[in-house]
């Protein structure tokens, strides 16, 4: 059987050359050999997240982890016994798709809710929790979606710190309306007003045994409930969701104050100790990384440097693909001129990738194309290092819940270094350092290693590069104009963002080009700008029009802007940047990148498009 391997990022992927439905897929082996988590991760207090397949289940973990609590995501189908062993402080069920009285829906035995561990379940998980307790959920007459005023019991722990008052002044904490006044579940005394996130179809008609409402709204009779005798808890809505008002504090309350975890989880704490296990676990021996100069992988490599020094090699491969002056930024980082001590190889293989790739205009086969050649590149400068003991690799968390290895949800990819050994380099085994982190938190641990804060919070980038932000085949001149283009639009968008930091505190003001009615404040001094977008780039379309440039006729091509918000990257919108940010952009790019006529603003949602054009 056939394999490929691709190595992206720092981080390494076999794939199988079978073709299902839209090409090339990832097979994945799970016996890897790696640092043992036991050796790896810090004694500390954990809460599990039971995945029943929500599309948040990330989510949850990383604003559980906000709270300086370490937690991990399993699928429910995960033994009884395993996570009774596992002893956890406390237990969160997610949401998911699936109506609980459906037959075969996911589900848990009342075992589970025995346990004598706080637990709370959120949507499905709420629902889930009543239906196995002796409580009944039915499908509601309308489904209740989106932004919603909820009325919270200020007496419930869940709730400490969250809502606002009843005030007739204000629209929103406006008094009970009369359809809010016939739900008698506790007393108006006792009621605050906070916006919550919904996404449902079935509601808890019937409470279990035991359970009071601490939480409704117009339509949902029972928005969250509790049980405190046995620390159930059971959540409607959606708290891991920026649109709810409070939810990270809802959060907080349950593992920080009912659960009783102490808030171990740091960064700091975690440099420290992983530091002391690698070098425990490589001793004198010599470590390879492929060091793309992404986050991961840059955090990796100073994290390796603090331990080991320069028993690390790092190979740089240049394939030409970066962005502008990306690959001198990097070399200028961690080359012999740069703070870490590590031996640093870099190659610069551009002409080699544009040989390769000329002509070529189909985006699985451009991508199929830059992941072998980097193995092949990787391959020759392998073997002139020599043997080696370790091969390192950036996977993070999410890589390996992706991967269908830490949840339910369904497999988004099969990812790199989650199983697999190349056959290429000669070592014993590889490790994973990062393998327990989310995206933030490998930021923290790059900030505490004295990484340039430009580089731990630089623009996510895909693997095969500009290689997927060229529509169409790949010369040297159409990245040329792709690098251009996307570093005159990322200076734009920094000196907007700069601009709104110059603004006073708790000023109302128009945004930049929008009319004087639409007024916001800057409510805090770490505030980004209410349009800021989660990833913004340039991408080079293939059209090219007719245009009219110093009285003469051009024949160019069209660059498109992309830059969207998004919570976990599966769904996504365009971001609203003010328009007068976007012209100044297309002014520039038209004026100063040669080749280029015309300017469009992608404004595609995912779905049905993609985050990156190809």
């Amino acid at each position: 059987m056939e394999k490929a391997l691709y190595i992206y990022s720092g981080k390494i992927y076999f794939s199988l050359k079978e073709v299902l439905i839209k090409g090339i897929i990832f097979y994945v082996f799970c016996n890897l050999v790696y640092i043992r988590e036991s050796e790896l991760k810090m004694d500390k207090e954990k809460i599990i997240v039971i995945d029943f397949g929500g599309q948040y289940n990330q989510l949850v973990a990383r604003r559980v982890r906000e709270c300086n609590v370490y937690c991990e995501i399993y699928s429910y189908r995960t033994p009884l016994e395993k996570i009774r062993e596992m002893k956890p402080k406390g237990i969160i069920l997610t949401g998911g798709p699936n109506s609980v009285y459906e037959e075969g829906a996911p589900g848990a035995g009342r075992e589970l809710f025995e346990l004598g561990v706080p637990i709370l379940g959120l949507c499905y998980g709420a629902q889930l929790m009543s239906h196995v307790l002796g409580g009944k959920v039915e499908r509601a007459d309308a489904r209740e979606y989106g932004k919603t005023r909820t009325l919270i019991n200020a007496e419930s722990e869940l709730f400490k710190g969250v809502g606002e008052a009843l005030d007739p002044r204000e629209s929103f904490a406006d008094v009970l309306n009369d359809k809010e006044k016939s739900n008698k579940s506790f007393d108006e005394t006792k009621t605050l007003v906070t916006q919550v996130w919904m996404s449902h179809f079935d509601y808890i008609s019937k409470l279990a045994p035991g359970f009071k409402t601490v939480a409704y709204t117009e339509n949902c009779p029972v928005a969250a409930a509790e049980n405190v005798e046995d620390k159930l808890y059971a959540i409607q809505f959606h708290p891991e969701v920026l649109h709810t008002l409070g939810g990270t504090r809802i959060l907080y309350n349950f593992v920080r104050n009912i659960c009783g975890c102490t808030g171990s989880w740091r960064m700091d704490a975690f440099v420290e100790k992983t530091v002391d296990s690698i070098r425990e676990k490589v001793g004198d021996g010599k470590v390879l990384l492929a060091l793309s100069g992404g986050v991961d992988s840059s955090v990796l490599a100073a994290l390796l440097s603090k331990a080991i020094g320069n028993q690390l090699t790092c190979v740089f491969v240049d394939h030409g693909l970066l962005r502008k002056n990306e690959g001198d930024e990097v070399e200028e980082i961690f080359g012999k001129n740069g703070s870490f001590d590590l031996n640093f190889v870099r190659v610069n293989a551009q002409e080699r990738y544009y040989g390769k790739l000329a002509g070529v205009t189909e985006p699985e086969q451009k991508r199929k194309i830059i992941g072998e050649e980097f193995i092949r590149v990787f391959e020759e400068e392998a073997g002139k290092i020599g043997k080696v003991d370790f091969l390192a690799q950036g996977t993070i968390y999410p890589d390996v819940v992706e991967s269908g290895l830490g949840g339910e949800s369904a497999v988004i990819k099969s990812h790199h270094n989650v199983g697999g050994l190349p056959d290429y380099v000669d070592f014993k085994e590889i490790i994973e350092p990062l393998r327990d982190l989310f995206k933030d938190e490998v930021r923290k641990v790059g900030l505490e290693l004295g990484l340039p804060r430009k580089l731990v919070y630089r623009q996510p980038f895909p693997g095969p590069g500009l290689g997927v932000r060229i529509v169409g085949d790949i010369t040297a001149d159409k990245v040329r104009m792709v690098q251009d283009a996307d570093a005159i639009y990322r200076e734009e968008i920094s000196k907007a963002v700069e601009a709104w930091r110059q603004l006073p505190v708790g000023i109302e003001y128009a945004l930049p080009g929008t009319e004087e009615e639409n007024l916001c404040s800057r409510r805090s001094a770490d505030e980004e700008p209410p349009w800021m977008p989660d990833q913004y780039f340039a991408a080079l379309t293939d059209m090219r029009s007719v245009g009219v440039m110093g009285d003469e006729r051009t024949y160019d091509y069209a660059v498109a802007l992309r830059a969207v918000k998004t919570i976990d990257f599966m769904t996504a919108e365009a971001a609203d940047i003010p328009f007068c940010v976007l012209q100044s952009a297309m002014s520039r790019i038209i004026n100063e990148v040669r080749g280029v006529n015309r300017v469009f603003y992608d404004l595609t949602s995912k779905p049905p498009g993609t985050i990156e054009l190809e």
